[in-house]
């Protein structure tokens, strides 16, 4: 799975390792880059995960907890996470310039040092378009969501 995973990234990354000329489907790159990340979050791929987030990435928890670039590829390493599932839906994502920002809802479901979870939250993730492509450089995700009857 890791290596499927990684060619996809790898193909992404082909679209969007370089500026973006004129006529681009910016929306469409930016959706295939945070469906890309995720997919990688899914399955603690710490390589895939570097390539899309920008060095001086931030992540804001609905509990007020910050996380880094750094912070997150070390969670990605450490195993204590695994996931059955991390899969957005209803995403939706607008392209102003340069910035792009998705919003998704997302479904977690997975073990934590071997504790179970299985929520679903909503998320905004910010991309900036740079010199080297389109970039993760902020992310903010409500708190889990009330489980649905």
């Amino acid at each position: 799975m890791k290596g499927l995973i990684g060619g996809f990234i790898a193909g992404v990354l082909l679209c969007i390792g370089a500026p973006a000329l004129a006529g681009d489907d910016d929306m469409s790159t930016v959706a295939a880059l945070d469906i890309a990340y995720q997919a990688a979050v899914e399955s603690n791929d710490a390589t895939g995960m570097a390539q899309i987030l920008a060095d001086d990435f931030v992540l804001v928890t609905g509990k007020g907890k910050t996380f880094t670039k750094a912070d997150l590829l070390a969670s990605a390493t450490d195993g204590k996470t695994k996931y059955e599932h991390q899969v957005a839906s209803s995403r939706t994502v607008r392209v102003w310039g340069d910035t792009a920002v998705v919003t998704a809802l997302l479904w977690l479901k997975g073990t934590n040092e071997g504790n179970a979870f299985d929520y679903k939250l909503w998320y905004s993730d910010t991309y900036v378009r740079t010199g080297n492509g389109w970039r993760y450089v902020f992310g903010q995700a409500s708190i889990p969501l009330p489980a649905s009857p």
